[in-house]
């Protein structure tokens, strides 16, 4: 229902681009089915995004929210790592400092969390760390991956961003489609596809949704100060709301984690002059 959201929403603002409800078919058929091979192309992040939402589903559902939140910056990492080899870029020393003390950060926080585990079983009887640990770690590494290869899908074409959204969103439909009901086939069939569906579940595809739209922009737009901020914003809020919603314990190790996550992202995103090596949409073609 997120890529349905987020379909509907992408097809809405490029109408707004277009004159006309006929210029704007027109540029649809144009771009998704006679332009085939530019469509195939967007397949391979498509794919990637779809796995990656459902293993961060997976481990939200066995991590609580603040280790969930450090543990995921390890996409930062899997990101430089895969524009170094994919987009030839140059990091600066302070940056690579900045990924050895991020893998420490969420080193640490890991530790907390498997020491706290007995103590804190309470908030979920059916809690692997384990899993979740393991699911948001191969999220990080396909995030990284699918991000790169968006960025140089967004930034080597001038194709609207809006369109290049509905391009992605009309092969991940179908792929999500396709998962959601391999694994609920019996569920759906025995009690509606919408069975479970309340104003919170509504509520959280609007804010997938939403988020997946604004992810695009920064890749559009990116802006590592204000990004860098966000990310280290989104680990403070998750866990203050943790310690509110679900009676979570902020440990010594946790806070510590966390501080160096965030100081990571920080020294990560320090405004500096670095060199970069030329990114080609050709390039694409060999992934």
């Amino acid at each position: 229902m997120t890529e349905v959201l987020k379909l509907m929403a992408s097809l809405f603002l490029v109408y707004c681009e277009h004159d006309d409800f006929k210029s704007w078919r027109q540029a649809l058929c144009h771009r998704v089915t006679v332009i085939k091979m530019d469509t195939i192309k967007v397949l391979v992040p498509s794919l990637v995004y779809v796995i990656q939402n459902n293993l961060l589903y997976i481990s939200a559902s066995h991590l609580d929210a603040t280790t969930y939140q450090i543990t995921y910056q390890l996409r930062i990492l899997t990101t430089s790592l895969f524009s170094v080899l994919m987009l030839k870029r140059k990091l600066l020393p302070s940056q690579w400092a900045a990924l050895v003390l991020l893998v420490l950060g969420v080193a640490i926080a890991q530790l907390s969390s498997c020491s706290e585990a007995p103590k804190q079983s309470n908030m979920s009887h059916a809690q692997n760390r384990f899993i979740g640990f393991s699911a948001v770690l191969v999220a990080s590494f396909l995030s990284g991956f699918a991000g790169i290869v968006v960025e140089m899908i967004l930034k080597c074409s001038d194709i609207s961003i809006w369109m290049r959204n509905v391009q992605l969103t009309f092969l991940s439909f179908p792929l999500a489609l396709l998962m959601c009901l391999i694994s609920d086939w019996n569920k759906v069939v025995r009690l509606g596809w919408f069975y479970g569906y309340d104003y919170f579940i509504a509520y959280l595809i609007v804010l997938q949704a939403a988020g997946g739209m604004l992810s695009f922009l920064v890749v559009k737009h990116s802006d590592n100060i204000l990004k860098g901020f966000a990310t280290s914003l989104a680990i403070v809020i998750s866990g203050l709301a943790s310690v509110f919603l679900f009676n979570f314990r902020m440990t010594v190790l946790l806070i510590t984690g966390a501080m160096m996550v965030i100081g990571s992202i920080l020294l990560y995103s320090k405004p500096a002059k670095v060199e970069k090596g030329p990114v080609r949409f050709r390039e694409i073609e060999n992934i």
